[in-house]
């Protein structure tokens, strides 16, 4: 009898261990924590749970506001940011679509700078494409916002040089500038930034887009402009940059970099078409791991040492790409990785002949490793030529990879052409008697 009393009281004391609200018992720090890791609408949906709950959504210091004139409005925002008493707001992003919104705006970012905001994402897309002013006379200083990223719509007008002496993080994708003088009056203005996204579709609103920011370590730059959009360029003076990644230029006039930087680790320079890109190389020689897409024949700074690279991605669309080849062999005395992309169709033209490195480079000799050759065509002489130069020099050659496209099992001439193709380079002399010939996808 006394044994089931017992057995019954346990199941008592379980049954109001289960029914406790032990997550209400919780440190706030904790509950703050964990509810800025939901989504706003649902964290402010907690004040109903009890008394504790009820203002505990206002200390959280994460907010994420999605509007238009369904669901939450302006007026809401409004309202919301005015009852929120954190100490500083870690992150605001608004994301507004609704016209009353995109009026308001100038409002709603002057309550986050009150708040301390430490980073604001706004994105302002419409189906108009009419564009919001951002409130410019908030940004003559401000010391706590570190990341600011905009998206579409927005026009950045700055007459005169903003502060912002906390900002090391800024994305522009799809805005708009008043003019040159805004680009640089923006990007002047922020002392310690580090890292900066620009994302373009033309220059219509800055001809001449200048980046100079002594600071700056990470720049990448995407620009989709129309075949409408003529001229113009970008200055790039980024003296401590360590990467670089350009990407998709059609109908501008220049790519300029200034004052080189000398601690380099990574770049890539993809699609870069009917550009004067002269320096482009000789701005290049202190990095580690590059990556090239350039179909135009460009300027072989003379006499440059890439005395860093350890890392080439080279990706070939004319021709003329393989004299750039034996360029960067002969510059790059440490070079252990070759990647090589031959996608283009382009017959050799009559008299063509590959202008290979003068001597044996000191990176076949000593240093390369790993070859990876993807879409090689063992039936275009000028590949087969330059296949058989790097296997036959490189003497510390570890693998050689040549990945196969993708063919079905009906196309019996292109399933010919890979059996010629992996025979071919089976039996071609190698320097290295280490080498391993690698024909399968990895």
């Amino acid at each position: 009898m006394e044994r089931k009393r017992k057995i019954g009281g346990e199941r008592l004391i379980n049954r109001d261990a289960m029914n406790k609200d032990m997550i209400s018992e919780l440190p706030e720090a904790l509950l703050l924590h964990i509810l800025s890791l939901l989504p706003t609408k649902d964290v402010i949906a907690t004040s109903v749970l009890s008394k504790r709950w009820r203002s505990l959504w206002k200390m959280v210091p994460k907010l994420e506001f999605e509007f238009d004139t369904e669901q939450v409005s302006s007026e809401d925002v409004y309202k919301l940011l005015l009852l929120h008493k954190a100490p500083f707001l870690e992150s605001l992003h608004l994301n507004i679509e609704d016209s009353k919104g995109r009026l308001d705006i100038g409002i709603l970012i002057g309550i986050a700078f009150s708040r301390h905001v430490r980073e604001l994402m706004l994105d302002l897309y419409n189906d108009d494409q009419e564009t919001v002013k951002f409130p410019s006379v908030l940004c003559s200083y401000n010391n706590t916002l570190e990341v600011l990223k905009l998206e579409y719509h927005v026009l950045l007008d700055f007459p005169s040089r903003v502060c912002f002496n906390a900002l090391r993080e800024l994305h522009l994708c799809r805005v708009e500038f008043k003019n040159e003088a805004s680009v640089c009056n923006l990007l002047s203005g922020c002392p310690r930034l580090q890292d900066l996204v620009v994302t373009r579709y033309g220059n219509s609103d800055a001809g001449t887009y200048t980046i100079a920011v002594p600071t700056l370590q990470r720049l990448t730059i995407e620009d989709d402009s129309g075949i409408d959009v003529d001229g113009g360029g970008y200055v790039i003076n980024t003296p401590s940059l360590k990467y670089l990644n350009i990407e998709c230029f059609y109908t501008l006039d220049f790519i300029l970099i200034e004052n080189a930087p000398e601690e380099l680790v990574e770049a890539k320079i993809n699609n870069v078409s009917d550009i004067d890109n002269d320096n482009i190389l000789a701005s290049l020689t202190s990095a580690k791991r590059l990556s090239f897409h350039l179909p135009l024949e460009i300027k072989y700074p003379t006499g440059s040492i890439f005395y860093q690279l350890v890392s080439l991605e080279l990706h070939v669309d004319k021709i003329v790409g393989w004299n750039l080849l034996s360029f960067m062999l002969d510059s790059s005395p440490k070079l252990q990785i070759l990647k090589l992309d031959s996608p283009f169709r382009e017959k050799c033209p009559v008299g063509w002949e590959w202008n290979q490195p003068r001597g044996v480079p000191e990176c076949l000799l000593l240093h390369l490793e790993t070859l990876v050759w993807t879409r090689f065509k063992w039936q275009r002489e000028y590949e087969k030529l330059v296949a058989t130069y790097i296997l036959k020099n490189a003497r510390q050659l570890k693998k050689a990879s040549f990945p196969p496209t993708p063919i079905e099992p009906e196309e019996l001439e292109e399933l010919e052409k890979r059996r010629e193709m992996l025979n071919g380079l089976a039996s071609l002399d190698r320097g290295s008697t280490s080498c391993h010939l690698v024909f399968e996808s990895e």
